[in-house]
């Protein structure tokens, strides 16, 4: 044990990616927030491949060292389920139908709606309000994935000591943050907001409207990239390259490499758009926010705005945010684009 007062008002946001394991721990009081905590850890190759945890020993480890950095005040940790491993499903019930009846029913038909046997599936139902349609009937949106992706991420939890006060989905975590960024911005447009989420493998492209997201692609394009291009161009270790490419002190560095690097993110990020109006497109985009480490390497904002001719901002979803006493703003500042899951992750409701 820490020997800290413990929180009943704080959550911990974990996300943990094929790079790093992000920590952040969010208090809430009333309708305001405050940052208490947070740490970032790198992860070795291969700990997680497609945002499922292969080699446990190395994520307890790395979120090991993420807790004793952070200190957090609280115990209680949200972490998040991969949006590709999930299954949603809008179901209509009967309005009458109690919380009790609705999972019976769920229960029942399983095999309608969930391609594995139901004694694998960790399930949980919201209930939306009454049909559109008929007045008798209720929306109930449906999640359900594998029970051994839930117990994995549980289990990571619980090997540091944390105690897991929710599994959400990444996307829903999005979500969530998004909403506080609309919020943040105080827009009064009906646009939609583009969201280029840059990992260190996948890049991930969201079109988000009135706080949902509305399209969705991922494109195999991340900063290890352009963390292997420095390594293979100076030959020097993979910890020297992800500081050079920060600071940019390398000879040569922007000719050589992160032009090339930086104008591929580019002509990425356009054809996402491209695709989005040309097949998906029912609302307008009016501003293009950039999230993920990778995002704040120099000139990307520059260039995309030039590009794109819209609005282009990094995410911070700390910036209207209180901050305690032992956070570094600046330091928090920096790493802000690559905490969005974790923040959505921690501003769930602490109840």
């Amino acid at each position: 044990m820490l020997g800290l007062r413990r929180s009943v008002n704080g959550l911990i946001g974990v996300d943990i990616t094929s790079a790093t394991v992000k920590l952040l721990e969010l208090e809430h009081h009333g309708d305001r927030m405050r940052v208490e905590s947070w740490a970032v850890r790198p992860l070795a190759d291969n700990a997680v491949v497609e945002r499922r945890i292969r080699d446990m020993g190395q994520v307890v480890m790395a979120l090991s060292r993420a807790v004793d950095h952070a200190r957090p005040r609280s115990r209680r940790a949200v972490v998040a389920v991969p949006t590709g491993s999930v299954i949603t499903k809008l179901l209509s019930m009967p309005r009458a139908f109690d919380d009790d009846e609705i999972a019976e029913r769920i229960a029942a038909e399983s095999d309608k709606h969930i391609p594995f046997p139901f004694n694998e599936v960790a399930l949980d139902f919201q209930k939306l309000g009454v049909n559109a349609r008929y007045s008798d009937q209720q929306d109930i949106l449906l999640v359900a994935c594998r029970l051994q992706d839930v117990q994995l991420l549980t289990d990571a939890l619980e090997q540091v000591g944390l105690e897991p006060a929710a599994v959400d989905v990444e996307s829903f975590a999005m979500e969530r943050v998004s909403r506080h960024l609309r919020a943040q911005w105080a827009r009064d447009s009906d646009n939609a907001t583009a969201l280029l989420d840059i990992g260190a493998n996948m890049t991930a492209f969201h079109v988000i409207h009135r706080g949902r997201i509305v399209h969705s692609r991922d494109n195999v394009l991340g900063g290890r990239q352009l963390t292997d291009e420095i390594r293979q161009q100076y030959r020097v270790t993979y910890d020297e390259a992800g500081r050079a490419k920060k600071v940019g002190d390398l000879p040569e560095y922007e000719q050589r490499v992160l032009s090339p690097f930086r104008e591929t993110l580019v002509q990425q990020a356009m054809r996402l758009l491209q695709l989005y109006h040309t097949t998906a497109g029912a609302h307008d985009i009016d501003r293009l926010v950039l999230a993920g480490g990778t995002s704040m390497i120099d000139g990307l904002a520059e260039r995309l705005g030039e590009e794109s001719r819209l609005e282009v901002v990094h995410a911070n979803p700390f910036s209207s945010m209180q901050v305690g006493t032992r956070i570094d703003r600046d330091s928090l500042g920096r790493d802000a684009p690559a905490m969005m899951t974790a923040c959505g992750l921690a501003m769930r409701s602490p109840t």
